[in-house]
């Protein structure tokens, strides 16, 4: 798998990352192991998880992974905090509780990433920063970043940034959202900060399976993801959509590689962060890094999306 750059730093990560937020509700930790080892037999690298997935349980999970399954030094391990108890809470406190529960939870020494899980207008940017100096310089992280964040926020907070500069930036982003490339992909840019890019699918939308409803055994019909899903379905959806299948057709590929490999290559994009609830499932995710879409294909789906 091709690896990249993170941004102006010299981090490298695949360019295809696997999320683990269906770890511990979807995917037990037989289905996990089955995940990340195939993931690392590909030469993915990039995995991420966050003390809010599962709520712990996907931590824990990939704990019991960790060494045993793959080598805790052949990933690229990213989590953040920020977020708990149902709360915000940024503070100096906060984060580092967070992360030194992480470091716990994972039986590591370090993180390779860490990012901060939203913006807290109640604290104060430079504390912010400041944490995310000492977090560098303790030694238990290595390179640090944000979620969430909008275009303002990121600038604001590289603006902040002391002697530890943020790398990455982890957003939404796909042929169904590309409100980011408005201002926070051109934000990222200017600061050198890698785009993570999750929901890459949107939800499974962009792969065609709810074209003619919504399946069963889908996360359209889980009470936990049916919200998201709606959320991309309508009239302009099913237009980008159908171009997505068209360009599959084709190409001799599936709509998920298509839909993958238009996000994986936007500019700034350093990764995109797949969850798969099955082998199954990445096993296709897989197949997609192969796909280099021509340019007139990745244009087409630019104008359908736009």
């Amino acid at each position: 798998m091709e690896q990249r750059t993170v941004g102006a730093s010299g981090l490298r990560v695949s360019r295809l990352g696997l999320g683990t937020l269906t770890w511990g509700r979807d995917s037990d930790g037989d289905e996990a192991a089955a995940q990340i080892s195939a993931f690392a037999d590909a030469g993915g690298t990039l995995v991420d998880t966050s003390p809010a997935y599962g709520d712990g349980a996907a931590q824990r999970i990939l704990a019991e992974l960790l060494g045993d399954v793959v080598p805790r030094e052949e990933l690229v391990v990213s989590s953040s905090a920020g977020i708990g108890a149902g709360r915000v809470d940024c503070s100096r406190r906060g984060l580092l509780a967070q992360l030194d529960s992480t470091l716990r939870e994972l039986g590591t020494d370090y993180l390779d990433v860490w990012q901060v899980a939203t913006w807290d207008p109640s604290t104060p940017v430079d504390e912010v920063a400041a944490t995310l100096d000492y977090a560098v310089s303790s030694g238990r992280v290595r390179y640090v970043g944000a979620r969430g964040y909008l275009g303002w926020q990121l600038a604001t907070a590289a603006s902040a940034a002391r002697t530890t500069d943020l790398v990455a930036t982890q957003v939404e982003y796909s042929l169904l959202a590309r409100g980011v490339e408005e201002e926070l992909v051109p934000a990222a840019a200017h600061h050198g900060v890698g785009v993570l890019a999750v929901l890459p699918l949107a939800g499974g939308v962009l792969t065609g399976k709810y074209r003619n409803g919504v399946p069963v055994d889908s996360r359209g019909a889980d009470e936990a993801y049916a919200e998201v899903v709606q959320s991309y379905l309508g009239d302009s959806a099913t237009r980008v959509v159908d171009a997505v299948v068209t360009a599959a057709d084709g190409l001799g590929t599936s709509p998920l590689a298509v839909a993958l490999a238009w996000v994986r290559d936007r500019p700034g994009v350093s990764s995109a962060i797949v969850g798969a609830r099955d082998i199954a499932q990445l096993t296709g995710v897989l197949v997609a890094e192969e796909l280099e879409l021509p340019p007139a294909i990745a244009a087409a789906l630019d104008d359908v999306s736009a």
